[in-house]
């Protein structure tokens, strides 16, 4: 069926708000259990009623939009958020080098987007699941600037030959992310014999996240930076810029030339800083565009005289029964480090033994290490965790046999709970203080020394 304006489309994607993937179903495409992609064919066949395809051309061809049906989720503190990336068309590494970004394959299939959202709950079967919300979708010009220098980074990756180190980190907004049911999903690429995973165009999950906020939770985002300036400049050196005037500054004295009350002891006062800093001031972080959309999340470093951390740095508590469930591509740990973007604040003790502020370092994990170091480590955990984790009560306290700090120098686990009655239940039954990542150290000394 053609549609003949972008309002009638848009018109009859709404009328499906409400509805489950059940009630929409007219091919019986559910009761093929585990079918890649059902649901988005079920509203192109059974909705739209129009036939299956792999097209270059977006789906709506006559009217140059390509439909999209994606997931989102409600997290425990009652905010939304995209479940997953969104995963576009697949690179071709031999002809995309040849286009420019108007003329790519992304923009042409890309530029104009239905997206059709449903909220998934893992109570439900996936038949049950209802369509939320429709929106007609354009990037906005500010995005638009970085999707093209996310781009243009990946095009030209692949003309030096290196589409094989391609990393959803390298970029901010537009990822190439891997596409394939398992790493034998190899192809050519034009400038180097060397075989390289298959990947496709995607937005980042903290990408379509800031759209389920705007259209989903109403909720708006702030730019810290103009158009202008995101054209001349990366967000990395517009970030330096901004830091710059306060470099060899106390925490009090940068607080003061902010007119920013602060408290030391509280995470929250570093993030007012920021804020402040940013010429955003009064607005949290995770309501600033640029670092919602590219998932940018700071770290205070406060650096001893000798260029050490004072200690490791903590993330997120580990979820013991979800490792053991769960495969190396869809891991936590993978996808947490593979999509972020760390803004490492740096303080440094100087010789008078005063913090003074050092700079800033945006970073992301090489690829690399994601795949080796950090493959490794949660390989480790789980053999642990399989065989049995061991206990033993010492004068420290009960230690484990979980991987320590001299296991790959770039990670550990250790605790972190509240105090020692914050426990958490093992697969095996066992009681556990809860536990936590921790980059060691002396690796985020390498990091930040630059």
């Amino acid at each position: 069926m053609e549609y003949k304006s972008i309002e009638e489309l848009e018109i009859k994607a709404q009328q499906a708000r409400g509805l489950t993937f059940r009630e929409i179903d007219k091919k019986g495409r559910l009761l093929k259990k585990g079918a890649t992609g059902a649901l988005g064919n079920i509203i192109e066949e059974s909705y739209f009623e129009y036939e299956i395809n792999s097209k270059a051309e977006a789906d709506f061809a006559e009217l140059g939009v390509e439909l999209k049906v994606t997931p989102f989720k409600q997290n425990k503190d009652k905010s939304l958020s995209a479940k997953e990336r969104l995963v576009l068309n697949i690179i071709n590494y031999i002809e995309e080098v040849n286009y420019t970004f108007e003329t790519s394959s992304f923009w042409k299939k890309n530029q104009k987007m239905l997206l059709m959202f449903y909220e998934w709950k893992k109570e439900l079967e996936r038949g049950e699941y209802k369509i939320i919300e429709a929106i007609l979708y354009e990037f906005p010009e500010e995005d638009l600037i970085i999707i093209k220098k996310d781009w243009e980074f990946i095009a030209d990756k692949i003309r030096q030959g290196k589409a094989h180190l391609l990393s959803e980190g390298d970029t901010l907004y537009l990822g190439a992310c891997t596409k394939g049911a398992n790493k034998n999903s190899l192809r050519k690429q034009p400038f180097s014999d060397e075989l390289a995973m298959q990947r496709a165009f995607s937005l980042k999950s903290s990408y379509m996240t800031s759209i389920v906020r705007e259209y989903i939770s109403k909720e708006t985002l702030t730019y810290f930076s103009s158009k202008n300036e995101l054209k001349e400049k990366t967000i990395e050196q517009l970030l330096k810029e901004k830091f710059a005037p306060y470099i060899g500054m106390t925490f009090y004295e940068v607080a003061d030339q902010l007119q920013v009350k602060i408290n030391p002891s509280n995470r929250s006062s570093v993030a007012n800083l920021i804020s402040a800093l940013l010429g955003v001031k009064g607005t949290k972080l995770d309501k600033v565009a640029e670092f919602a959309k590219a998932n940018i999340q700071f770290k205070t470093v406060r650096l001893q005289q000798n260029g050490r951390p004072q200690q490791s740095m903590s993330f997120k508590n580990i979820d013991f029964h979800e490792i053991l469930e769960e495969e190396w591509e869809d891991s936590y740990i993978r996808n947490y480090f593979l999509e972020m973007q760390l803004l490492f604040v740096v303080f440094q003790f100087d010789k008078e033994n005063i913090l003074r502020f050092k700079g800033i370092k945006l970073w992301h994990m090489p690829m690399e290490t994601i795949e080796v170091e950090l493959f490794n480590y949660w390989t480790e955990i789980r053999r642990v965790l399989n065989e049995g984790v061991v206990l033993t009560k010492t004068k420290k306290g009960i230690e484990n046999n979980f991987p320590k700090t001299n296991h790959n120098g770039v990670l550990h686990v250790r605790p972190k709970g509240a105090d020692g009655n914050d426990k958490i239940q093992l697969p095996d039954g066992q009681w556990i203080t809860k536990q936590c990542y921790w980059l060691n150290a002396g690796y985020v000394a390498e990091i930040v020394k630059e």
